[in-house]
């Protein structure tokens, strides 16, 4: 009898569970890193030894040390376990924000987040989801990771002025300790535990992976394009909450005045582009027109940012561009890294982005200091027409879905004689088979997908 392959099962509830939670966590922890943006240039003028370095290191120290232990405590995690590293890197990121809490100085609040990001525990988290989640729904756990990002971005920028009227700016850092220690909480009551592996690669193995990642062009592309983002986002509110302030007269409590309804605009505006981008093929275009975007709303706040509505209105170009652009990065990443590699093509992606914080904060800081306003405005927007040169030479990327078949333990022969049979067939994008553990990943064109060829040069392979 002909085996059938069940390509498109929904996520079961462990799944889904697993993947509300681990956003969850993330969310909770990035409300962390958010909360202080749209307010702490105001506050930090009254802070002790404050300048407008010290400012822009302090907005981004968390990105530098995120940087630096992403790959380590993603090695740890796999030799240790996927929850005890993230408990002791949530850990780590309570103690950071008490320290900042506790600060009098700009000294106290820059150590406080250097010791936040030192929690580094981001690629963690994603490799956890991976572990949870069958490689069919991955994407889909990435994406409400990706989401989570998103919305604590949202809810930072409105509640954080509100916040901080009520509670100032250590008040600020104390929700964020609570917020960090909650999401520890949410790890050991909701995440199911992963299943043991039954497999550990190499020290060799790894080197290849991380070899192979660093030569794919269009991989370091989008890892280019996260560092841009994030630079661009850091160094524009380094000095965005004091263009409201000083050039708009709105004070500080009522800056959400203006965050809030360009927020669900930009993201109704950007959905038709997302389903442009997804169903009609259109990626790459979308993708370049956005970059452009950014490039002008940055290029724009340093020519017009006297008129409360010229700066809503780029605002919100602004913001849509970000949300659109932040919602994909992801989705390319696992669409280019090849099946075996996705989890250091994304922590190579990961490492990008908190160091384009880091770039972007202590480079925006300097910048102001030396130039004013209008110049850091103008370093994002080159920033942002720089990726848009590099970006414009990638391969639009290929609209695939994967999955993963379980199949009998092979030999090595066997195992390259059914690679090269899967390379020959029609949808087949990609294929790796691990031997070892007895996995076939596959990325596969759907519309162009022959079910039955597929069927019979598995029917053999099979796990009965």
């Amino acid at each position: 009898m002909k085996p059938h392959l069940e390509l498109d099962t929904p996520m079961t509830p462990r799944e889904l569970q697993a993947s509300l939670s681990l956003a969850a966590i993330y969310m909770l922890r990035m409300l962390g890193m958010f909360l202080i943006l749209p307010v702490f240039s105001i506050f930090a003028r009254e802070i002790h030894d404050s300048t407008p370095v010290m400012v822009g290191l302090a907005i981004s120290a968390y990105g530098l040390t995120q940087a630096v232990f992403q790959i380590p405590f993603g090695l740890w995690s796999d030799r240790y376990g996927r929850k005890p590293i993230i408990t002791l890197g949530l850990v780590i990121f309570v103690l950071g924000s008490a320290v900042a809490a506790l600060s009098d100085s700009i000294y106290g609040i820059i150590a406080g987040r250097a010791l936040q990001g030192a929690g580094a525990v981001a690629a963690v988290v994603m490799a956890l989801a991976a572990d949870l989640t069958r490689e069919e729904h991955r994407t889909k756990a990435m994406a409400l990771i990706g989401i989570s990002i998103g919305l604590s971005f949202a809810i930072s920028m409105v509640s954080g002025p509100i916040l901080s009227n009520w509670f100032g700016l250590k008040g600020l850092f104390w929700v964020i300790t609570g917020l960090a220690a909650s999401s520890i909480l949410v790890l050991h009551t909701l995440v199911p535990n992963p299943p043991k592996r039954l497999h550990q690669q190499t020290a060799a193995t790894r080197r290849k992976g991380f070899i192979r990642v660093f030569k794919d062009g269009d991989l370091l592309r989008l890892d280019l394009g996260i560092f841009s983002l994030h630079l661009i986002l850091t160094a524009t509110f380094v000095v965005l909450p004091l263009v409201l302030r000083d050039s708009l007269q709105l004070e500080t409590q009522i800056h959400w005045h203006i965050y809030l309804p360009v927020f669900v605009l930009a993201i109704i505006s950007m959905v038709p582009f997302v389903i442009l981008a997804e169903k009609k093929r259109k990626m790459k275009s979308v993708f370049l027109s956005f970059i452009a975007i950014i490039a002008l709303a940055d290029f724009g706040f340093a020519w017009i940012k006297e008129s409360y509505w010229a700066v809503f209105g780029l605002l919100y170009v602004f913001f849509t561009g970000f949300n659109l652009l932040e919602a994909t990065l992801p989705s390319m990443v696992s669409k280019t890294a090849p099946p075996e590699l996705k989890g250091t093509a994304m922590g190579v992606y990961s490492t990008s982005q908190f160091l384009g914080a880091f770039i972007g904060g202590t480079g925006g800081g300097w910048i102001y200091g030396q130039w004013g306003i209008e110049s850091v405005f103008i370093y994002c927007g080159i920033t942002a027409l720089v990726w848009l040169l590099v970006a414009s030479s990638m391969k639009p990327p290929r609209h695939v879905s994967t999955a993963m078949i379980g199949i009998k333990t092979l030999s090595d022969q066997e195992s390259h004689t059914l690679t090269k049979a899967l390379h020959e067939l029609p949808g087949i994008a990609d294929a790796v088979v691990d031997f070892e553990e007895g996995v076939i990943y596959l990325k596969i064109e759907k519309e162009h997908l022959d079910r039955d060829r597929l069927e019979d040069t598995l029917r053999d392979y099979l796990k009965a």
